[in-house]
């Protein structure tokens, strides 16, 4: 059971629209689970008994290719929703980049409840749309793409997607990363040394600085939305 009431995420996540008895409904179906870095929470092709808010952390969506490489397909903050409700089967893998922590129902139980509440259905029906829309940028920024391209392209998406995280610098346009080169070179299918080499041109270019291993200040945000094309 979980206190949907003072959920940190409550107003950002699916479950936003929802009055109190209905979150209390709601909460009593969730429970909170500490999800380790390198954790599956959920595996590509299995069954998918639950679903879950992500309430801190980040998480990546992997599929497999035919000669079993893994390709990361997508990354999931607090407040965004995983797993498949009405389905069956998980179309890809639920991943740990760092330690994280959901808030975790059991689908059957959320389908039904989700049947119920038009409301929460039609927030579920937007998110969908927004993870296609996701998905399309996706294919575009993996498959067409430059180096530099996709490396500035990444930064804007992080920018946004944190905001409101200001790096130690205080800078306005900073942000921190919650992972590091390596996992930012997988996520982009780049090699880790490619990607080192256009954080270090942007910086030398005056786009950015880069006050640490993980901190970001965009100071030119019009040449990297020209970069990234």
């Amino acid at each position: 059971m979980t206190d949907c009431a003072t959920c940190v995420v409550r107003n950002r996540a699916i479950c936003a629209s929802l009055n109190p008895s209905e979150l209390a409904a709601l909460g009593k179906m969730g429970r909170r689970q500490k999800v380790r870095a390198g954790q599956t929470l959920l595996w590509e092709g299995d069954g998918a008994p639950v679903v879950a808010n992500v309430l801190e952390g980040v998480l990546k969506l992997v599929v497999s290719t035919a000669d079993g490489r893994e390709q990361i397909v997508g990354v999931v903050f607090a407040s965004d929703f995983i797993g498949r409700p009405f389905g069956k089967e998980s179309p890809y893998s639920v991943t740990a980049m760092t330690d994280a922590e959901v808030c975790i129902f059991n689908r059957n139980n959320f389908d039904e409840f989700a049947s119920s509440h038009p409301d929460l259905q039609q927030k579920l029906l937007r998110r969908t749309l927004d993870e296609l829309d996701r998905a399309r940028h996706w294919m575009m920024l993996l498959g067409r793409k430059s180096a530099s391209e996709k490396v500035a392209s990444f930064l804007l998406e992080m920018s946004e997607r944190l905001s409101g995280q200001g790096c130690q610098s205080g800078a306005r346009d900073g942000f921190e990363l919650p992972f590091g080169r390596q996992q930012i070179a997988d996520i982009l299918g780049l090699t880790i040394e490619t990607t080192s080499r256009q954080l270090t041109k942007m910086r030398a270019d005056g786009v950015v600085d880069l006050p640490s291993r993980r901190e970001i200040v965009i100071n030119d945000r019009a040449a990297m939305e020209e970069m990234a094309g």
